[in-house]
């Protein structure tokens, strides 16, 4: 998927990595062709073979949050690109100090790494002359967080929202309750308009989800 309208100063290019098919996004700067990889889990040669293919400049990497289909190969990737990585939130530590040892019990290459960054609530990253709104939005795991680009209309949210569904709250450190509240408390506000890419799945737009998601919906919330 990618946003090829004209106008617009940043473009979208979904990479699905790792045998669980995470959605890695490739954003870039419409002006300056400078560009982030957000959640680049796995399968490096096919994201580095995506960035050539469209002739950006990686400046840094972007990370939502700390399980290994979004991170896992990050470090790598980082060290490879000369890069550095900005996310997730330090609450997250946890995860991707594990990196090795669930790499091992799910057979997928994973390597611990500190983030030259963390993140926190109402901090910004910048992509060329991008500039990213960032929200801390718990409840998946404990330092979640998402990217958004008001004058797109657009938001990278990780696992946090899927199409139709909300991300998984069974791992350790979860909450269910947190995670809908940084849905309807943080995501909601920002507009129906705004179009969301997941990690995992299709494109939705909030507008949709808050028509038919049959767990943050209006209407189930209202019940």
């Amino acid at each position: 998927m990618s946003d090829t309208r004209p106008s617009s100063p940043m473009k979208a290019a979904i990479l699905p990595v790792t045998p669980l098919q995470q959605n890695c996004t490739l954003i870039w700067c419409t002006a300056t062709r400078r560009a982030a990889l957000i959640d680049p889990g796995g399968d490096l040669p096919r994201i580095k073979s995506a960035v050539a293919k469209a002739g950006v400049e990686v400046e840094k990497i972007l990370l939502t949050h700390g399980h290994i289909d979004h991170c896992g190969e990050a470090g790598v990737l980082a060290r490879d690109l000369g890069v550095p990585i900005e996310g997730p939130h330090e609450a997250d530590r946890f995860w991707i100090a594990r990196l090795d040892e669930d790499g091992q019990r799910f057979g997928i290459a994973g390597h611990v790494f500190e983030p030259d960054r963390w993140l926190v609530d109402a901090d910004t990253v910048t992509v060329g002359d991008l500039v990213l709104d960032v929200y801390h939005c718990p409840g998946h795991t404990p330092g979640h967080v998402v990217f958004v680009h008001p004058p797109s209309r657009f938001a990278m949210v990780g696992d946090v929202l899927f199409k139709g569904s909300v991300g998984r709250t069974d791992f350790p450190l979860s909450d269910h309750a947190q995670l809908i509240e940084s849905v309807t408390g943080k995501l909601w506000p920002l507009g129906d308009d705004i179009t969301f890419i997941p990690g995992h799945g299709p494109v939705g737009t909030f507008g949709e989800e808050r028509r038919s998601n049959p767990f943050v919906g209006d209407a189930v919330l209202r019940s």
